[in-house]
């Protein structure tokens, strides 16, 4: 796989490897560079992503990759009890909430089955290493009709703004990243927008993984997307025997 440079992506325990380091690096001065470069959009977007649970308060929901934090703070102003996961111990250790935070695996999270009402995540899809394995645990721990909400970066569909968000995303961030954290990192995190598969083809990958009610919506004129989805009932040994195979 190659990013928007044409320089190889790393693949499978690489990546890991990578994005580990990348974060683990970055996590000193992660808000403070994601405020400047979204201008302080990225506020709205979680804000946006929790509403868009439509869960009980007190319902526990969680974080995955929770970074510094943010996400579990919106969550709990929401009247919801969240939980962070991160397998980056720097994010951890530069969290700023009161929530417990877990270091683990999306591939294999620490978490009982059919436990959780939502799972959230903050532009981190494109970090995975096996989206079909990560939607999979999500549908694990979540209990019949709990719900996900999952934003990631997006491209605008309108040209002009598909043009100027490439300008934008692939050579002014870079530069920011340089100048307030890591430049290699911020050069980076702009060609990982590869990883996303398609939107046909990841709501078809969570429609595959047991979630039901797929949605896509666009943000801030298509600059980023949220997927929201709910996880249906268990109703065939196919299912279940798969879920088990899964783990």
């Amino acid at each position: 796989m190659v990013g928007m440079s044409g320089a190889p992506l790393p693949e499978g325990e690489a990546k890991v490897q990578a994005v580990r380091n990348l974060f683990d690096t970055i996590a000193p001065r992660y808000d403070l560079v994601n405020r400047v470069m979204t201008f302080g959009m990225d506020r709205g977007w979680r804000r946006r992503a929790v509403i868009a649970l439509s869960l009980p308060p007190g319902d526990v929901v969680v974080d995955l990759a929770c970074g510094t934090g943010d996400l579990c703070r919106d969550l709990a102003t929401a009247g919801y009890r969240p939980l962070g996961v991160d397998f980056s111990l720097g994010m951890l250790t530069h969290a700023r909430t009161s929530s417990p935070l877990v270091q683990g695996d999306v591939l294999a999270l620490p978490l009982p089955d059919g436990s959780l009402g939502g799972v959230v995540s903050g532009f981190a899809l494109r970090n995975f290493a096996d989206l079909d394995r990560a939607f999979g645990e999500m549908a694990r721990v979540l209990r019949p009709g709990g719900r996900l909400s999952l934003l990631d970066v997006a491209q605008p569909e309108r040209t002009v703004l598909r043009i100027g968000h490439g300008v934008y995303f692939g050579h002014v961030v870079p530069k920011i990243g340089a100048v307030l954290s890591d430049g290699d990192a911020y050069r980076y995190l702009p060609r990982s927008v590869a990883y996303l598969p398609p939107p046909a083809r990841l709501m078809g990958q969570l429609e595959a993984a047991g979630f039901t009610d797929v949605e896509r919506r666009l943000l801030s004129a298509g600059i980023t997307q949220l997927y929201t989805a709910t996880r249906k009932e268990i109703r065939t040994r196919k299912e279940i025997r798969t879920r088990k195979e899964a783990r």
